[in-house]
């Protein structure tokens, strides 16, 4: 299964060869329709796609969905309650997180930059795959998959930057693409959504393991249908359930927990964040192998070195803790708070829950509660684990269904979802109906570090609420500032309210 997604990913290098390689004049030259004939085959069609899917998976600094530091995750997890790096007294780690966890980022921020970056060099990418596939006639459902692929990166810079630079074809310079309103851009994600989920493939697992099959389509129109209120002013909750039902249709279920030594801590419920992610909860998720295909670094930057040698072999980067808050709303009878390490530890170690300061002189070395929800696997050097990465799963399309029957006044209908996400964590039923807050809290404990929080924290009204190392923060956080770098490529930008 993970095989056929790497060579995927190997086809996305080589299409990028293809794209950069055609400076020898002594090259034999193709006409259009050889090159067109090419992309219509299943194997070139794929090629077109491969090189969008590397864009999702990534690779080191700043580039790709999950497993890279410094880019779209540190930006949208670190701005959230639930993981920071600090500065260690030590002289480790520059302040660019902990400035993020305090709501202090600037419009020429690395971080930021790199996720801007990283998105419209996706935006491109899915342009390319688009026009190549369109004018090859290729199979519609591969079409399909490159527009899908597309609004998926859209979607990420609205829910971000808000209004944005906006283009479907590649024939324009970077000084001339014109900004469309956050709501423009919602209107195109919904309609090419609803124009193609339904083409995509059916197929789960094997060569779609990573792909956007129907299901997956499905799960991402639910979310832009669940951020709807905050892009536009218009809730979509009715649309949003009626999506997370089409993707019920799939036959997912929640992966069982239960105590297994062979499994990851203990639980067989952690084999969710492990080497092959199983298909029963597991929608969509970003292939990882170390130091090949992109790569999961989480567990590893959260250790201590010394303390991570002591259990894996290798040293871990003593950077992210979880803030006490955060973590002390666990149940002890939550299986999930397995994932923390805090207190006294094998071989002398000891993870304080108190961090008195995360910049100024910033926090010891062992100070913070440490993740390890992806539990490293495949590991050989200490540059990342072999662990993949989920984007969608079953669990979290439970918890929208929950949230969406909440907000449309029937909280009696909610209460199962709710119940059998709680359930499966070894909790008991919720006594009542949810409340909001009872969900809120729910989507914290079971899909903390995953990249949902920030937007979660948004649409709960929960963002800019004071924290341990903050004060409240103002209206305009809850979008990131425009790039200094992208307004000066583009004069015709407007930046946001507040930067």
């Amino acid at each position: 299964m993970k095989m056929k997604m790497k060579n995927l990913l190997v086809l996305g290098s080589i299409s990028f060869l293809f794209l950069s390689g055609c400076t020898n004049v002594e090259e034999r030259v193709y006409d259009k329709y050889a090159t067109d004939a090419f992309y219509a085959t299943p194997e070139g069609a794929d090629v077109a796609l491969a090189g969008v899917y590397a864009q999702v998976a990534g690779n080191w600094d700043g580039v790709g969905y999950a497993g890279a530091d410094k880019g779209w995750y540190d930006l949208n997890c670190m701005s959230a309650d639930e993981q920071v790096i600090p500065h260690r007294t030590s002289g480790d780690w520059q302040l660019d997180f902990a400035r993020i966890y305090q709501h202090d980022w600037l419009p020429t921020d690395l971080i930021l930059n790199n996720t801007w970056n990283w998105l419209y060099k996706s935006v491109f990418s899915a342009n390319l795959a688009v026009e190549q596939l369109t004018l090859a006639n290729a199979d519609p459902s591969k079409i399909a998959e490159a527009k899908v692929l597309r609004a998926f990166f859209y979607y990420l810079l609205i829910d971000d930057y808000g209004s944005v630079p906006f283009y479907t074809a590649n024939n324009i310079t970077v000084d001339q693409i014109p900004q469309a309103s956050r709501t423009e851009v919602f209107n195109f994600i919904i309609q090419e959504l609803t124009d193609n989920v339904e083409s995509l493939s059916a197929t789960k697992g094997g060569n779609y393991y990573g792909r956007f099959n129907k299901y997956a389509g499905y799960a991402l129109l639910a979310k832009v249908y669940l951020n709807a209120e905050v892009y536009t002013g218009t809730p979509k909750w009715a649309e949003c359930l009626a999506a997370c039902d089409k993707v019920s249709e799939g036959g997912f279920s929640l992966h069982p927990s239960g105590a297994d030594i062979s499994a990851p801590m203990g639980n067989k419920y952690f084999e969710l964040f492990g080497d092959v992610l199983p298909d029963d909860e597991t929608i969509l998720a970003i292939y990882v192998t170390e130091n090949i295909v992109s790569r999961n670094v989480y567990a590893v930057r959260s250790l201590y070195g010394p303390h991570a040698e002591k259990l894996w072999t290798y040293q871990g980067w003593n950077g992210t803790f979880v803030p006490k808050d955060f973590f002390q709303k666990y149940a002890n009878a939550d299986i999930r708070k397995k994932q923390f390490l805090y207190g006294p530890q094998e071989g002398g170690f000891n993870y304080t829950i108190d961090v008195a300061s995360l910049d100024n002189p910033g926090a010891p070395p062992q100070a913070g509660v440490r993740n390890t929800k992806f539990f490293p696997v495949g590991q050989q050097d200490g540059g990342g684990a072999s662990n993949d990465f989920p984007i969608y799963r079953y669990a979290d399309i439970l918890l929208m269904k929950a949230e969406c029957n909440v907000r449309l006044g029937n909280a009696a209908a909610a209460k199962p979802y709710i119940d059998m996400v709680r359930q499966r964590a070894g909790l008991s039923a919720l006594a009542a109906n949810p409340t909001l807050d009872n969900i809120y809290d729910e989507r914290g404990f079971e899909l903390n570090w995953e990249g949902h929080r920030r937007q979660d924290m948004i649409r709960f009204d929960k963002f800019l609420l004071p924290n341990l190392f903050r004060g409240a923060s103002p209206e305009y956080r809850k979008l990131f500032p425009i790039p200094t770098s992208a307004l000066d490529a583009n004069h015709g930008l407007k930046q946001n309210t507040g930067y």
